[in-house]
């Protein structure tokens, strides 16, 4: 969002980049030397523009969430292929359809912590999501539902993933590096909500703990939602026991199974042991 009562003693960008494109045709301004460089988009997608291009990606949304007022977030994680119950039928695995509960318990959880947010100006436990489908969606309608904002932070893959319907259009973000809208998504978090998943989901997780255990992070209310689901694909005890983490790091989360449960423990958390540090990034 521009603001037009700042004033430089320099001629604007978009005015040069407008005033380009009313020239003669000649040879020397249709070549791609001519172009001015933050409106070539082959030079931005050099190899050796790749520092400038994370630069961009990380600037892009905090600047905009910024001037949306987002103060802080609600992440929530979770599988794309979770199906609404209403779909479940569908699933390709009989405990994909079971996990279909997890999509409803997402969207509700969205939409308590949204009246929530929205009964306080809405500028605060905004929900975050990756803006695609399963959890994803289900925590952007939740939002919906509530009649507030939330953020959907998509990422672009070979399967053309598109963002759910239910992001708010103007808090809807597409990113090219992984790393840098993972920063996006803990830089504001108030809270983390894991809900059943695969690769992206653990990746998710196991980033998010790694950088509260190391003190990166400050501790937040870590959440996971549906604890025979989380026991039966991870050991946590059998890391302990090993000595690879200490048992200490077990209480880093707790396990929840419904919305409520996970609002009331949100709005009672006590965390494990003293702060450790401070949001990435900041």
């Amino acid at each position: 969002m521009k603001d037009d009562n700042r004033r430089h003693p320099f001629r604007d960008s978009q005015e040069d980049r407008e005033a380009a494109t009313h020239i003669p045709q000649t040879p020397q301004a249709l070549s791609s030397t001519y172009r001015l460089a933050f409106d070539d988009y082959e030079f931005l997608c050099r190899d050796e523009l790749r520092p400038v291009r994370l630069q961009l990606e990380l600037l892009k949304p905090e600047l905009l969430m910024n001037e949306a007022g987002v103060n802080s977030t609600i992440v929530l994680f979770g599988g794309a292929r979770i199906p609404e119950p209403a779909n479940k039928d569908a699933a390709r695995t009989r405990t994909l359809a079971d996990l279909s509960k997890y999509y409803e318990e997402a969207r509700t959880f969205a939409r308590l912590m949204t009246e929530r947010s929205v009964a306080n100006g809405g500028l605060e436990n905004v929900i975050v999501t990756g803006g695609g489908p399963g959890v994803m969606e289900a925590g952007n309608r939740g939002a919906a539902d509530a009649g507030g904002k939330s953020i959907g932070l998509n990422i672009v893959l070979p399967h053309e993933q598109a963002p759910n319907e239910y992001v708010t259009p103007d808090l809807c973000f597409n990113f090219h590096y992984f790393a840098i809208r993972k920063m996006h998504f803990l830089m504001r978090a108030k809270a983390v909500c894991i809900f059943p998943g695969g690769f992206g989901t653990m990746d998710e997780m196991f980033e998010s703990l790694t950088l509260i255990q190391t003190g990166r992070m400050e501790q937040v209310p870590f959440l996971l939602f549906g604890r025979e689901f989380w026991e039966r694909i991870i050991n946590w005890e059998a890391l302990a026991e090993a000595g690879t983490i200490s048992e200490e790091d077990l209480k880093l989360f707790r396990y929840v199974e419904t919305a409520e449960e996970a609002v009331e423990l949100l709005e009672t958390w006590e965390g494990a042991g003293e702060k450790r540090g401070s949001i990435p990034g900041r």
